[in-house]
């Protein structure tokens, strides 16, 4: 009776409003009953004919349970399966998953989703954005709509207080080549992005990597207090200390995939002792377990020896069919409670798809114009600009060659340089999409615009500040609209290589990979531009209407020159064009030819980042 009236008071709290979202909690009863995860992989090297592919089984028939109010600590040696099994339950884990894993008895969904925090081992953060930003942006995308702005933010300012981190609120995140907070700091704002939704369920892995047992204790002590609060708490740790061991209300070790003991943390030496492996010295009951892991005991001559391990098998699946099984299956899923859990929030989304781009857009200005701006790259666009003016300095139409190099230069440098910084982009950032996607924090086109959109005013300033000191120094025409119009095509020519290096970098992923491709593929754009070869082979003469390069030449051609104009020859006066550099690329000065070259870079433009989006959504987990 006391224990349904207990349960009756949590639900009580659970109807989601304005008042009383942060603190509502919402149950949930996390079962796994015989999880079976399996793989396949191909015997022999990438050349070898007829490879053979094998299955391996990577979870053997896991089963467990936790309850509100109760922190699981999953423990076993490297490739136990530990980190797979946490995915599983964590609902990302892509592949055929055989067994039963149930929350209040239902499946995972949409709603289950939204209400469950899963922290991953590595901080997967922004770097330039305070701890602030950091966790007010998270609270902004993935807070519903039923709480306002203002609130969002007081509850991100609250959070910052609960895990003790007022101290470095204004302090930048950092990253490995950025001085920033410390690792414990760094990783409780990761826990910290995650306790905004108020999660009813909460993973971890391995949350004390890396840290000193001071600021793991702390860490696991919030986790803990988390916990008693009527969330479930569910972790994947190493190598706890002892502090840490008996903290666990419940403990999993996995060895290879098999359940060698799952129960209380404190009762798990007294069940080892009573099947015949008692620890002979004092010692940490989370080294002793791991060494049976490992398939090592100790005697009591302080002698290690290898012990087989399927015994230890064995003798958990037989307690497990005579205690465990019975007093799993009398712990109630609480119909009452998984209703009111499931039933709320039927939209996939917990913001508009307007809120996703706007905040997405202000969080991408602020992380990325450090990027954009910095002292090295501002440094370089204008050295080259000041070297370029300097080279063609006052290059009039009597030197025509030279000016038409000059043109040709600024297609090729603004064509690469814009490429291979966009390369970049997602290859980069895949981990945060990754797991921000999977949380199901904004849907993949609001992304994909608010970083077209972010990017605009980042990549055109440079290229504006470029033209604006070579076209004058150079001498090139001194009129304002063909300035302009010199500006205009440089401009398009910018996006369209970026929109280029986009779709390469969403395509292959692999940066090195895709650096190489894009300096192929742009050397073909630029040896068939028309500059360097005229008289190009019909049976390759294609590739010049796929080129970027030879459309902004284009471009630029039409801003410099006019039909009838003239420039001295070795006969006297010759039209301009009938220079060489000019002739052989057909070009005839007329309006048309010039609306068909931006035509078709338009047209580029879009389809390239078409493409960058396409692939995007061909990648595993990032599904729109």
């Amino acid at each position: 009776m006391d224990q349904e009236m207990a349960q009756a008071d949590i639900e009580s709290q659970t109807e989601e409003t304005p008042e009383n979202f942060h603190k509502g909690k919402r149950p949930v009863i996390l079962k796994f009953d015989d999880v079976v995860y399996k793989i396949k992989t191909k015997k022999g090297g990438v050349f070898v004919k007829n490879r053979v592919a094998e299955e391996k089984e990577i979870l053997k028939g896991v089963t467990g349970v936790v309850e509100p109010g109760e922190m699981l600590a999953m423990l076993g040696p490297s490739g136990s399966g530990k980190t797979t099994l946490l995915t599983a339950l964590g609902g990302r884990l892509g592949g055929k998953l055989h067994g039963s894993v149930t929350y209040n008895g239902q499946a995972f969904s949409n709603v289950i989703k939204r209400n469950t925090g899963f922290v991953t081992q590595d901080d997967v953060l922004y770097p330039h954005l305070t701890v602030t930003e950091t966790l007010v942006f998270t609270a902004l995308l993935r807070l519903p709509n039923s709480v306002t702005k203002e609130e969002k933010v007081e509850h991100a300012k609250a959070v910052i207080d609960q895990l003790g981190l007022t101290k470095c609120k204004d302090s930048i995140v950092g990253s490995a080549y950025l001085r920033g907070v410390s690792g414990g700091e760094r990783k409780r704002v990761s826990i910290g992005q995650e306790l905004l939704i108020n999660p009813s369920l909460l993973f971890l892995d391995e949350p004390t990597s890396g840290l000193d047992s001071t600021t793991a204790q702390r860490i696991v002590s919030t986790l803990w207090e988390l916990a008693r609060g009527g969330r479930t708490v569910v972790m994947t740790i190493h190598q706890p200390s002892s502090r840490l061991y008996y903290m666990f209300h419940k403990v999993l070790l996995l060895s290879e995939g098999n359940t060698l003991y799952f129960g209380k943390g404190s009762e798990a030496i007294e069940y080892f002792s009573n099947i015949g492996y008692a620890p002979t010295l004092a010692m940490n009951p989370a080294d002793f377990l791991l060494d049976l892991a490992n398939g090592i005991y100790t005697d009591e001559l302080n002698e290690d020896h290898v012990i087989d391990k399927q015994k230890l098998i064995s003798a958990c699946k037989k307690n497990f069919s005579a205690q465990l099984k019975p007093a799993l299956q009398g712990i109630s899923d609480s119909g009452k409670g998984q209703k009111r859990f499931l039933g709320r929030g039927s939209g996939k989304w917990p913001t508009s798809w307007w809120q996703q781009f706007s905040v997405l857009l202000r969080r991408d200005i602020k992380e990325r114009r450090h990027e954009s701006f910095s002292g090295l790259r501002v440094g370089q666009i204008l050295v080259v600009a000041l070297i370029s003016g300097l080279l063609w300095y006052k290059s009039d139409i009597s030197h025509l060659q030279d000016q038409i190099g000059l043109l040709f230069f600024m297609s090729g440098f603004w064509g690469f340089f814009p490429l291979f910084q966009a390369i970049f982009t997602f290859p980069q950032e895949i981990l945060m999409l990754e797991k921000e996607r999977s949380s199901g924090t904004y849907r993949l086109s609001s992304y994909f615009m608010s970083r077209m959109v972010a990017d605009l005013p980042m990549e055109l300033v440079l290229p504006t500040i470029f033209i604006s000191i070579t076209y004058w120094m150079a001498g090139l025409r001194a009129n304002i609209l063909s300035f302009l119009y010199t500006l205009f095509s440089l401009l398009l020519n910018v996006l369209v290589s970026q929109g280029l290096g986009l779709a390469l970098g969403a395509s292959v992923m692999d940066q090195k990979a895709a650096t190489t491709l894009a300096s192929v593929i742009m050397l073909c754009f630029l040896l068939a531009g028309g500059f360097y070869v005229q008289h190009v082979p019909k049976f390759i003469a294609w590739v010049k209407y796929i080129s970027i390069s030879f459309y902004t030449y284009q471009l630029f051609i039409g801003s410099q020159y006019h039909n009838g104009e003239t420039y001295s020859c070795s006969v006297g006066q010759c039209q301009i064009a009938d220079f060489p550099s000019i002739k052989g690329m057909g070009i005839h000065f007329n309006l048309h030819e010039q609306i068909m070259a931006a035509s078709v870079l338009v047209i580029m433009l879009i389809g390239y980042r078409l493409i960058a989006y396409i692939a995007l959504m061909r990648i595993g987990v990032i599904k729109n």
